[in-house]
């Protein structure tokens, strides 16, 4: 109160206010203050501290690389099944309605046994041309490795129906299994090539059929001298070299991911149309190149005017036709027809 008394009415001693002159130096740091002895400012000061501390401390951590212990684990490395490990997991089925999957099978195989496999596992084309067994309830089935199912998770196996049937009872739909990778397994025949749809002289893109195993790497020269150039996998199942490997005919040297290497000659620029070689991919270690493999082929056509096909929904892979200048990749999906689509 400016009047000095009391609340209540009660007058008290009068206040005097005298005006205080403030003098600042604003060129000099001002003094530090005296440190009281008294009250909760070291505790307060402590506790300051420890926070600042923990703070620090996890901004080190996250800086060092490390993760959470809730994530820890959950990043497995993108690779095809191999070896003779034996895997755990469940199955499910779904029907490619006859076409080739991601793997840019020209159809499913005869047999109609196939699998599709997660993206850990699919590796981004790695698992390609493959063969599992696959144990369940009822007992094994070899599948070829055709097709990706972006929704399974690493040990999710996505058979076609069946195969399913081979191993269980559809009727329960998922069940849990044992698989393992088949090692060399006997050849449907020797090695195919298929160039791709749009490629010339300026763009090669190449399929390899009947190899066994999953593949390594894929060379290619023009002619049968020279430098061999490395090829690089697709997603989809091709072996691409952007730059183009001369108008032809190839040598293609193949190597699968057991050590297994053979050369083939005489690959000629032949866009959709698949050249059986003679030569197979294992055969008692021995394998001898040919000069021309048996096939005919048109000769080479212009380059169209659009892209070479990328991963793509699996049952339209077999009749996608290619263009001849890279573009982006769509996502794989599942076919939007498959029956019985079971994923825990």
């Amino acid at each position: 109160m400016t009047d000095g008394s009391a609340p209540g009415g009660v007058e008290g001693p009068a206040v005097a206010v005298k005006d205080v002159d403030i003098d600042l130096d604003l060129d000099r740091a001002p003094a530090d203050p005296p440190a009281s002895s008294s009250g909760p400012v070291p505790w307060l000061v402590a506790t300051g501290v420890t926070v600042l501390a923990a703070a620090l401390g996890l901004t080190l951590a996250l800086r060092s690389g490390s993760t959470p212990a809730c994530a820890a684990g959950r990043t497995l490395a993108a690779a095809p099944p191999t070896g003779t490990a034996t895997h755990s997991g469940k199955a499910t089925f779904y029907d490619s309605q006859g076409a080739g999957g991601n793997c840019s099978n020209p159809a499913a195989p005869a047999n109609r046994l196939y699998v599709a496999l997660g993206p850990t596992e699919y590796a981004a084309g790695a698992a390609c041309g493959g063969f599992l067994d696959v144990t369940g309830p009822k007992g094994t089935v070899r599948v070829l490795i055709m097709d990706q199912c972006p929704e399974c998770e690493p040990g999710h196996l996505d058979l076609s129906r069946e195969a399913f049937a081979r191993i269980a009872d559809p009727v329960q739909g998922l069940v849990q299994v044992t698989y393992r990778a088949v090692v060399n397994p006997p050849l449907p025949g020797p090695l195919t090539f298929r160039i791709k749809e749009g490629a010339s002289q300026f763009w090669f893109a190449v399929r390899i059929g009947n190899h066994g195993n999953p593949l390594r790497s894929v060379e290619v020269r023009q002619g049968s001298s020279g430098p061999w150039r490395a090829t690089a996998r697709q997603d989809y199942n091709y072996w691409l070299l952007a730059s183009g490997a001369g108008p032809g005919p190839y040598s293609v040297r193949v190597s699968d991911v057991y050590g297994h290497q053979v050369t083939v000659s005489g690959i000629r620029m032949a866009p959709g149309q698949v050249q059986t070689s003679v030569v197979r991919m294992y055969e008692r270690g021995v394998v001898a190149p040919t000069s021309r493999p048996p096939a005919t082929a048109r000769p080479p056509a212009a380059r169209p005017n659009s892209t070479p096909t990328p991963a793509r929904r699996s049952d339209k892979v077999a009749v996608a036709s290619a263009p001849a200048t890279p573009a982006a990749d769509k996502p794989a999906t599942r076919p939007a027809g498959a029956t019985a689509r079971w994923c825990g």
